[in-house]
């Protein structure tokens, strides 16, 4: 079985995957990482040198390759459900859960760390809130396609991963 973690960055999709996969005795893998390492440059490097689109191509073909893999957890790249046919791919192959978050908490999150967020480099806190409510907005009607959906906002994460792993088995 895989596990796809869905939602916006910020959302703890890599965290909460590391945990589940511990638990479950699954394989952990990031979607990013994995690009990083077949590309050698990150995924800041990717946007500035080749662009978004580059980018989404990466990570369909990076998805596809996962496809036919088992016992694993994937921590997907915020906007990876919202291209091509990502979700219908995710939930053909594996279980989704989307871990929801509201958009007030992902700012505070991701506030500290904007610069190694390749859609949030250079912006202000003013940018960055108007730019997570335009792209959450958007990308619900993706998020929204998971087979799971977890109000993730004050969850702990050890707590979440445990919950997932229940409902992942039935």
């Amino acid at each position: 079985m895989i596990i796809f973690l869905i939602g916006y960055m910020g959302s703890g999709k890599t965290k909460t995957g590391q945990l589940l996969a511990k638990k479950m005795s699954y394989e952990f893998i990031d979607t990013d990482r994995l690009i990083e390492i077949s590309e050698k440059q990150t995924v800041s490097e990717i946007f500035n040198e080749r662009g978004e689109l580059a980018f989404r191509e990466l990570e369909h073909k990076t998805l596809e390759s996962l496809s036919l893999k088992i016992n694993c957890v994937v921590s997907t790249g915020g906007g990876l459900p919202c291209f091509f046919d990502n979700m219908d791919v995710m939930n053909r192959c594996g279980i989704t859960v989307y871990l929801k978050v509201p958009a007030g908490m992902l700012v505070s999150r991701l506030l500290d760390d904007k610069n190694k967020r390749p859609l949030l480099a250079g912006l202000d806190e003013n940018q960055i809130k108007l730019k997570v409510n335009e792209q959450l907005a958007e990308r619900e009607i993706h998020y929204g396609k998971a087979k799971l959906i977890f109000p993730a906002a004050n969850m702990d994460l050890s707590h979440l991963a445990a919950e997932i792993s229940k409902l992942s088995v039935r």
